[in-house]
């Protein structure tokens, strides 16, 4: 899609894509966005722990998924704004030939993310904007990167729990899943409703307030229904702040859990 073509958004509405842009420390954010992840952070001071730790996950998985695995495309849904350490730039500096493609419903995403996230000269970087719910059209436009006869990674960090109950999440997921192969990998994050976070609740509401998207968290059994029918990997489906050799494990639970699945 040309950039011309976006659509315009409204700074005066908080985004979740610069809150937690926010919350990583960035700079891509306007008024509003501040004044939302300042007012959740009071009822849960540690989201930009959990924010970081998510980031940690994402460089750790996509390395994990192209040193150990030898995946070389990675489809990366719900992608954000551009931050350190993008998958692009993980996955090419295993192997400078990979192909990633970053899809995202935010206009202001697709715009930065054409600026800035520049793939190595031996592999492709490409970019689709569109919601995580089109995945016909991000399937349909994905494959002018990816071949989706060979072996694809699917991440989805952080997004589907902006996908409510009647709109079956689940099957969101098997569709994407069901149209990649034997070998195929689905990593991601999820907020958790079953992990007792100091303030969750009342963060969970005031983002719901004051935000265009509502937040579904879920519990431990239900987020294992995202990877039916996959093979886990390492530690299996975890709270976010295990993840990892030499994990930092705060005193306070964070809510979320992670986990990488592949398809046998």
């Amino acid at each position: 899609m040309p950039e011309t073509d976006l659509p315009q958004f409204d700074t005066s509405v908080a985004n979740t894509a610069r809150i937690w842009n926010y919350w990583l420390g960035g700079k891509d954010n306007f008024a509003a966005d501040r004044e939302a992840a300042e007012r959740v952070m009071q009822a849960m001071p540690a989201l930009p722990v959990m924010a970081r730790l998510v980031r940690r996950f994402l460089v750790s998985a996509v390395h994990q998924l192209a040193t150990e695995y030898g995946i070389r495309q990675f489809l990366d849904i719900g992608a954000g704004l551009p931050a350190a350490d993008n998958t692009h730039e993980v996955a090419q500096r295993a192997l400078p030939a990979a192909r990633i493609v970053y899809v995202d419903y935010d206009p202001v995403v697709i715009s930065h993310s054409r600026a800035l996230l520049i793939s190595s000269q031996e592999g492709t970087t490409d970019y689709v904007h569109a919601d995580l719910r089109d995945t016909s059209r991000i399937l349909t436009e994905a494959a002018r990167t990816l071949d989706f006869g060979q072996p694809v990674a699917i991440l989805l960090i952080s997004v589907l729990h902006f996908i409510p109950w009647a709109e079956d999440p689940f099957a969101v997921v098997s569709r994407l899943m069901g149209a990649v192969p034997s070998g195929s990998y689905l990593a991601l994050v999820h907020a958790a409703s079953d992990i007792a976070a100091e303030g969750e609740p009342e963060a969970r509401q005031r983002y719901n307030q004051m935000t265009s998207v509502q937040f579904t968290p879920r519990s431990h059994g239900e987020v294992a229904r995202f990877f039916g029918g996959l093979d886990m990997t390492g530690p299996g489906l975890v709270p976010i702040s295990h993840w990892g050799v030499g994990a930092d494990k705060p005193a306070a639970s964070l809510a979320a859990y992670c986990g990488i699945g592949r398809k046998p």
